[in-house]
């Protein structure tokens, strides 16, 4: 087993911030704490990581923050956060948040505690479904999952109607996740309302959220009615998962896929393989984790295009001369959309759709030669915040500019300023999936539509763990581009859609 399973196990439940660091004093807080509510004076229960993002820039790249009287950390600065990046001194650590959606995701690969075995069991067993070569397998079923969502954002075009970019890219995230990882088919573009497990999804993820923002006494009290409901969430989750896996053993075929690696194999160096129990929890880490955050991604990047038409012009460019006359795009044309790729990464820093990430103390240590810490204490990195700060990004860091990621540019930042995906051993598993969608997905919508924006839309940004803009939406126009043997190039006489002829790749 890895290094991570071996080390003793650190101190359990919640610990507050002066459990673990004794130069708590030192570290800065907001003015106006109250007594016993902490600093509650102008937060808000629903944006809790914008809030503390407005804080950061106050308090300065390590500051903490009170609530009922517990008390966090906060980093954010380049050189702590490249400090907390040395695995054989920090490790994961599974925060309030995370640790809130253990009732239904258990042992998972994103939940599980750096003690349990089967994290690291799941990991080793699953890692060959993200190769090279099952990545290849898996960009046909992309393919088609797209042309469904482009089949309706056809019809929203030849109507003139506004699209929902986020409840769209939500549907195209799941099923994605579903076909290529379990063989499933949710039908979410058939649906005029979300699929259930979106529904239960959703509920599970802001309920982990609002017990964030409650005293722990008052909780089962407060919220009781809530809690019943997310009782009913969990069992919705776990009975969609159940019948999905009952599916695949009843068919008793191999699909190759993620869902036959859980079932039939085993450790290649210790024989172990995953408890049925186990199973379902991995199966709805994916399912929730594997959509979720990327459908944040391209819903942001999407948002960006729209309100930067140059940018939109030389991604597009790109993705007409990379394709050229294909009439699907090949998996190893997908990595040559550079500034696509761009455009993405820049988005995630802006908006990295997992806002913050949490770092623990494997051994007494000091932090940045700086701020000493005992083992089991523990720090919330910002990483929404990490990638704003000024002293790596420029002061025009607030900025949408996908050049900061020009080969060049990226060579001449530190270290650990960049982390949408988190950081170490526990880092999320699937980023080359989710970029490799969401790359294709960006450059077959920038090739067959020109992206209008709503001028009296504001960003606003949703918080339920996982950063996505509100209410955004959008009006596709199918573009228009010369045939061969109309050099005029004028659309009209002679002039087709953009992607007519590419109809099953969307």
């Amino acid at each position: 087993m890895a290094e991570t399973t071996e080390r003793a196990v650190p101190p359990k439940g919640f610990r507050s911030a002066e459990q673990g660091w004794p130069a708590l004093h030192r570290i800065p807080h907001p003015p106006h704490r109250l007594p016993l509510l902490g600093d509650v004076i102008g937060s808000s229960r629903s944006t809790p990581v914008q809030d503390s993002v407005r804080l950061a820039r106050r308090l300065g790249p390590i500051f903490r923050r009170n609530a009922f009287g517990r008390e966090f950390v906060f980093t954010w600065g380049a050189r702590l956060v490249a400090d907390l990046a040395d695995e054989s001194r920090f490790a994961k650590h599974v925060g309030l948040g995370v640790a809130n959606l253990r009732p239904v995701a258990g042992d998972g690969l994103f939940t599980a505690y750096n003690h349990e075995p089967n994290w690291q069991l799941a990991h080793d067993v699953l890692a060959p479904g993200f190769s090279r070569e099952a990545m290849a397998a898996y960009h046909p079923m992309m393919l088609g999952v797209a042309a469904r969502l482009t089949e309706h954002w056809d019809r929203a075009a030849a109507d003139g109607r506004w699209v929902d970019v986020p409840g769209d890219m939500t549907k195209l995230t799941l099923e994605t996740i579903a076909r290529t990882g379990f063989g499933h088919d949710f039908g979410s573009f058939e649906r005029a309302r979300p699929h259930p497990f979106v529904t239960s999804m959703v509920g599970t993820l802001s309920h982990a959220q609002r017990l964030n923002n409650v005293p722990p006494p008052l909780a089962p009290l407060l919220l009781r009615r809530a809690g019943r409901r997310n009782a009913a969430d969990i069992a919705r989750l776990e009975h969609i998962v159940d019948e999905v896996v009952r599916r695949r053993r009843a068919d008793g075929h191999a699909e190759g896929d993620l869902l036959d690696r859980m079932l039939e194999t085993a450790h290649p160096v210790t024989g172990e393989r995953l408890s049925p129990e186990n199973v379902r929890r991995q199966v709805i880490t994916f399912l929730v984790a594997g959509h979720e955050t990327t459908s944040g991604a391209l819903s942001f990047a999407l948002h960006y295009l729209s309100l930067h038409p140059d940018v939109a012009d030389r991604a597009r460019a790109e993705v007409d001369r990379v394709w050229g006359d294909t009439d699907t795009p090949a998996y190893e044309q997908i990595a040559r959309l550079r500034h696509v790729r761009r455009v993405l990464d820049e988005s995630l820093r802006l908006w990295p759709t997992a806002p913050a990430y949490s770092r623990e103390a494997t051994e007494d240590t000091v932090l940045a030669d700086e701020h000493p810490m005992r083992r089991g204490a523990w720090t919330l990195v910002l990483t929404s915040m990490l990638h704003r700060d000024p002293e790596v990004w420029g002061a025009d860091a607030e900025r949408f500019d996908p050049d900061r990621f020009d080969p060049r540019a990226v060579r001449s930042r530190p270290p650990h300023t960049y982390k949408p995906f988190g950081t170490g051993a526990r880092a999320c598993i699937g980023r080359q999936f989710a970029l490799h969608e969401a790359t294709l997905v960006l450059g077959l919508l920038l090739r067959r539509y020109d992206l209008r924006a709503d001028p009296a839309y504001h960003l606003r940004v949703t918080e339920r763990l996982t950063f996505m803009p509100r209410g955004l939406r959008l009006r596709p126009a199918r573009r228009r581009a010369p045939l061969p043997d109309a050099p005029g190039g004028a659309a009209g006489d002679g002039a087709r859609p953009v992607g007519e002829e590419r109809r099953t790749a969307g």
